[in-house]
């Protein structure tokens, strides 16, 4: 097997797009081992696309824990299952690759968006230096599944008119790269913060030391769709303790900003005077 830094050496390299670019829409099932998204929680919130190819498959690698397992057992029952976890690049790529080139059926499924914090293009530009083609299968990633549970959206009007996907500094992101404070500070942003549920105090505290108001709300949503889900409610100054209480270290969505609460906003010009725009020009 080619070391898959190398390939991925290789693939930054190249400057020209991928002429399969612009062939095929993301829905459609391709030839090669699709990266699916298997959502955030609930089997329901597997896509169409996803399900098909996940009860089609012979082997299934998957993300371990981080996949609800009764998407395992009610899709894929009859496949071999093998986690993902603990296993690095120079493992599961062979792993693919030989189930692929037997013929078998292999698909890799990935916890909620494999565009977000997935770490697929490293697996799959390896792959595709092996010669199996890949793809990618959207999926629903958790910020979505937490701005349902809440009943609200991550833009309102008035309140929030971006919304950043980020994580906090730690071993992946060095402190100059951490831009929560900024995000924050910008005042109509909501902040969606990754795997960052262990960080949560030292973020906090960050915040405060830059001098954010520390009234700022702040929604942490465990597990957003798994039957356990649980939503712990803060603010700035308040949620690292609040979270801690509830015994929350990990696989919680936390949500900076006033969207998550749904207060404030104002009525959009989508349903008001925009949307008839003409209307009375029309009636004459």
């Amino acid at each position: 097997m080619t070391d898959p830094q190398d390939a991925i050496d290789s693939a930054t390299a190249r400057s020209e797009r991928d002429p399969r670019i612009g062939e095929r829409t993301a829905g459609e099932i391709q030839e090669g081992i699709p990266f699916i998204g298997a959502g955030p929680g609930d089997p329901g919130l597997l896509t169409v696309t996803g399900k098909e190819l996940v009860e089609a498959a012979d082997l299934v690698v998957h993300a371990g824990s981080l996949v609800n397992s009764e998407i395992l057992s009610e899709f894929c029952a009859d496949a071999e299952q093998v986690s993902s976890i603990g296993k690095d690049l120079e493992e599961l790529v062979p792993l693919m690759r030989d189930a692929h080139e037997d013929g078998r059926t292999v698909v890799r499924l990935h916890s909620g968006d494999p565009a977000i914090y997935g770490a697929a293009v490293e697996q799959m530009d390896a792959l595709e230096h092996e010669g199996v083609p890949t793809y990618l299968v959207p999926g629903v990633t958790s910020a979505f599944a937490a701005s349902a549970t809440l009943r609200t959206q991550l833009t309102l009007n008035g309140v929030s008119n971006h919304v950043a996907f980020t994580r906090p500094q730690g071993k992946t992101l060095d402190p100059e790269e951490d831009h929560i404070g900024e995000f924050v500070g910008m005042g109509d942003v909501t902040t969606c913060i990754y795997l960052g549920t262990h960080a949560v105090g030292e973020t906090m505290d960050r915040l405060l030391d830059e001098g954010h108001d520390p009234e700022t709300p702040v929604t942490a949503v465990y597990h957003a769709s798994w039957p356990d889900e649980d939503i712990v409610e803060g603010t700035i100054a308040t949620i690292d303790e609040k979270l801690e209480s509830a015994g929350y270290r990990a696989s919680a969505m936390v949500v900076i900003g006033d969207a998550a609460r749904k207060a404030g906003y104002e009525r959009s010009y989508l349903y008001g005077d925009w949307a008839n725009r003409g209307q009375g020009e029309a009636d004459d």
